[in-house]
């Protein structure tokens, strides 16, 4: 009977192979020439010069600097007195979320914050990449978390126990394989997440330059020299002046309503543990920070009523609004969908669309409104009540100048979707490949045919 390894160093059988295989390990300091920890200090804030590396800078096994931190100069040489982070070095973090990892990648310049620990593989026995892949691994990660609840305050990854952690150590070729297929579906699932932030960055900003800027309409203002550069059928669609509102100027015909007016909240709830055996889309806030990847889980766990999320609608977190957490779903006609009541539910009113108001719900002054509204004394639940958020005002153009913008953004926004579903497709092929290939139970050229099946 064929069986999964759980352990390091055990014979095991692939269903791929003939032969059985050993699995040879070596601690995680016998990888490495270099393991050192960060300095047990908060780096000084700046608001510009070297990044700072936290530990929210690591997401999935890669460095994600969306959300940037920098120190000094000055700051920054006595924070690298030991070791500067290179390219191909690997930082882990050490305390609450243990055992995050992430590799260096060319062209980065930065330094450690806190909690958080710098390897340096040793070039003449260790691949890089694979030695990141190996402690992203099911085995090496359940290791690490025997380590929960050892700090005075919080669980703590001390040195001594992560340079003790026993790491798969197949020959050096044979660990250049495993990182080229395993980085090969990252590099795949990375390209994917740069398309969608194109197409999606495209999309906001013709929004931005029709209905925040009103770029068509100051050029037929000012009648500039090649009036709106757009077509004259979809030019003509503009004033060619302004009116005051309660929102400042505006264009003539145009008028202010209510985000209510633009949309309908979805109120419908669910028990999933009702229904123990069904299988559920579940969008939650940590799914939306993890990369906007609903889980699939069975009813039975899920334990608190939840909102019920049908197609077309999208979402909008009433909790802690400072963080921007607007989810265009993309939930099938016959998939069973729900979402954390911290969410709040809405569609489309006609004649506006699905890519109107997304576009509308990430703009820079409808996220100033809603950080407006917050209450409670907590930083970390402070919320914007549902009414205040439909109340809040919103620019109204003409049914016709929306249809034109759909025309053109909701292409754009539709092939988002699509590539998170590839994503998804990606990174399940990785996680499914990682542990049997660190283990020895997969080996690489029947993991190479896999791969090649579906990229």
């Amino acid at each position: 009977m064929l069986r999964t390894v759980g352990l390091v160093g055990e014979a095991v059988q692939s269903p791929y192979a003939k032969e059985w295989c050993v699995v040879k390990s070596m601690k995680v300091k016998d990888h490495c020439v270099l393991v050192v920890d960060c300095p047990h200090s908060t780096p000084v804030w700046t608001d510009s010069g070297v990044l700072v590396f936290r530990s929210q800078n690591i997401r999935s096994g890669r460095l994600d600097l969306s959300q940037q931190s920098y120190t000094s100069e000055d700051e920054y040489t006595k924070r690298v007195r030991r070791a500067a982070p290179s390219p191909g070095d690997i930082i882990i973090t050490r305390e609450a979320p243990m055992g995050e990892v992430a590799i260096i990648p060319e062209g980065v310049r930065g330094c450690l914050g806190q909690r958080m620990v710098l390897l340096r593989p040793d070039p003449s026995r260790t691949d890089a990449r694979f030695l990141l892949y190996a402690l992203m691994s099911p085995m090496v990660q359940a290791e690490i978390k025997t380590h929960e609840g050892t700090g005075s305050t919080v669980s703590n990854l001390r040195i001594p126990s992560l340079e003790a952690l026993e790491i798969p150590s197949p020959p050096l070729p044979e660990q250049h394989a495993i990182a080229h297929i395993l980085g090969s579906l990252d590099d795949k699932i990375e390209l994917n997440r740069r398309m969608n932030e194109t197409l999606e960055a495209m999309a906001r900003a013709l929004f931005k330059s029709w209905f925040v800027d009103y770029d068509p309409v100051r050029a037929k203002a000012e009648s500039r020299p090649g009036g709106t550069g757009l077509p004259k059928p979809l030019a003509d669609l503009f004033p060619d002046s302004f009116e005051d509102s309660e929102l400042g100027e505006i264009p003539r015909g145009w008028h202010v309503g209510r985000f209510g007016d633009v949309v309908e909240h979805l109120r419908d709830q669910e028990n999933p543990l009702s229904s123990p055996d069904a299988l559920f889309h579940h969008f939650s806030i940590p799914a939306f920070d993890e990369g906007q990847t609903p889980k699939i889980e069975y009813g039975g766990s899920i334990k608190s009523l939840k909102s019920r999320v049908p197609a077309g609608a999208a979402l909008l977190s009433k909790l802690n609004p400072e963080i921007e957490r607007v989810w265009l779903v993309d939930v099938g006609s016959t998939d069973r969908a729900v979402c954390s009541t911290e969410f709040l539910v809405f569609r489309a009113r006609p004649p506006f669309t699905r890519s109107f108001v997304y576009c509308l719900a990430r703009s820079t002054l409808f996220r100033q409104q809603i950080e407006g509204l917050v209450t409670g004394t907590s930083k970390s639940h402070q919320r914007a009540q549902v009414e205040s958020i439909l109340n809040l005002a919103v620019v109204s153009p003409p049914s016709s100048i929306v249809t034109a913008f759909d025309h053109s953004a909701e292409g754009l926004l539709s092939r988002t979707l699509v590539c998170r579903r590839e994503f998804r497709t990606l990174a399940a092929l990785r996680d499914t490949l990682l542990p049997k290939l660190i283990s020895g139970e997969l080996r690489v050229k029947h993991a190479e045919k896999i791969v090649g099946a579906v990229t």
